[in-house]
């Protein structure tokens, strides 16, 4: 482009130049001058058109040297692509053999990934349950881990479940004493000495504990249970070495016996299922008892009174019965025998109230104490049957209360009316046999009257 804004102005030069020479006159030497600096700056623009020209020449052969360069690489890279893809395919195929081999390699390892997770799986639930967790935590961990895993388990982890399995055997057999935290029942907790009988239980010095599957903390039962296997405790922990000493073992192992011990109901529990009508049946055997009790030690005074009077029935003593009766014969000794006798009869009748006052009242309760009984029977067979038909046979716990009425109230009942039994019959025995020593006396007497009149 400069090149051809010189020759432009070379020709402007020139034409101009002409018309000059033309037009007028003009000084040579300009003329000539001119001339030198159009030959000058051709030159100058010759050199320069060289100078370019070289440079063009010499980056040619650079860019040759490139572009052969480029070929060179690019036929390289075509043949690495070449064998890359010829590898390629022999990998492949060596992948393929490789995977058919370990297939069949992993024929019988399949087998025992599948067993061994099985056993950690099942082997998990048996740990955390088992009570011999609380000496010895966390052996579950390792099991979950394999229990989870997708792969192939390793030598170390076969391992922790071998000695997860054996720990839960031999310690099954063993009888281990440990400190450990305890849980109360009222939210706080302690270190206690505790004792693990192998897989079975864990007690203290005195009460049983359970282990809390959910977390993980020992605590005592809710309730101990009955007070003979609770005591069985304490006397074991007495006992010296080489002493044998029995101890009730709940064999469902995790306790669940003593779980469901809790659930027991107490005696009380039981009273107070019989509602009203077992309070009821409870005030009737009460009132019998006392007044048996009243029973008994009157006539027990009675009879001591009457024992002291036969050794002494000159001075007859208004004190007891035999006295008064006897002092109606010494008021009486001038009527005949059969008069007498009616005096003495009507004296025994007298006495015979005192005697055997309250005794037909404990027999009453004795006879009403199972029908109270009966009547909460039926009461609770009513409401058992309401309970069917306001909510079906579904739920058994839903007639629990009321069968518990029927059959409690028929329990209250034959134990009240028992003991009443026995007690009427004792008490009777005793009025009979003091109206048996005032028949005896009296006829006594009549009969020494009698002889007396013959005489």
């Amino acid at each position: 482009m400069n090149k051809a804004m010189k020759i432009m102005l070379a020709a402007a030069a020139l034409t101009l130049s002409a018309g000059i020479a033309f037009n007028a006159t003009a000084d040579t030497a300009k003329l000539d001058q001119l001339l030198q600096q159009v030959k000058k700056e051709r030159t100058v623009e010759g050199r320069v058109n060289q100078e370019r020209e070289r440079e063009f020449l010499s980056a040619r052969a650079d860019k040759q040297a490139l572009l052969s360069s480029a070929k060179k690489q690019l036929a390289a890279e075509e043949t690495r692509g070449k064998n890359l893809q010829k590898q390629f395919q022999e990998n492949d195929s060596l992948i393929a053999s490789k995977q058919q081999e370990l297939e069949s390699a992993l024929g019988t390892m399949g087998e025992l990934f599948g067993v061994v997770r099985q056993s950690a799986n099942q082997s998990i639930g048996a740990i955390t349950s088992s009570i011999i967790s609380a000496e010895y935590p966390d052996r579950d961990v390792p099991l979950r881990t394999i229990a989870s895993a997708t792969e192939l388990p390793n030598l170390s982890e076969m391992e922790d479940l071998w000695l997860a399995l054996l720990t839960e055997m031999t310690e099954s057999g063993k009888i281990s004493k440990f400190d450990a935290e305890v849980v109360k029942l009222d939210g706080g907790s302690e270190t206690q000495r505790i004792t693990r009988f192998g897989s079975f239980h864990l007690t203290t010095d005195s009460e049983y504990l359970v282990l809390d599957k959910d977390t993980d903390k020992v605590q005592p039962l809710g309730r101990q249970p009955q007070s003979k296997m609770h005591n069985s405790v304490a006397e074991f922990e007495k006992a010296s070495a080489g002493e044998l000493a029995g101890l009730y073992v709940d064999p469902t192992k995790g306790n669940s016996l003593l779980r469901l011990n809790q659930q027991r109901s107490t005696l009380f529990e039981y009273y107070q299922a019989g509602e009203e009508v077992g309070y009821i049946i409870t005030v009737v055997f009460f009132l019998g008892l006392l007044l048996g009790l009243e029973r008994f030690i009157t006539l027990t005074v009675v009879g001591g009174k009457i024992r002291g009077q036969l050794k002494n029935l000159a001075n007859p003593s208004s004190a007891n019965p035999l006295g008064r009766i006897l002092k109606v014969y010494h008021d009486n000794k001038n009527v005949d025998a059969e008069n007498l006798e009616l005096k003495l009869d009507e004296a025994i009748l007298r006495e015979t109230p005192k005697v055997e006052r309250g005794i037909g009242i404990i027999k009453l309760f004795a006879a009403v104490a199972p029908l109270l009984g009966l009547l909460g029977t039926v009461i609770g067979m009513i409401q058992t049957f309401q309970q069917i038909t306001l909510y079906g046979t579904g739920d058994p716990k839903l007639m629990a209360g009321s069968i518990s009425l029927a059959l409690v109230t028929t329990a209250l009942g034959l134990i009240a009316a028992i003991p009443l039994l026995f007690v009427h019959s004792f008490v009777s025995s005793k009025a009979k046999s003091i109206l048996h020593v005032l028949d005896e006396q009296a006829a006594g007497i009549i009969a020494a009257h009698a002889e007396k009149e013959k005489a």
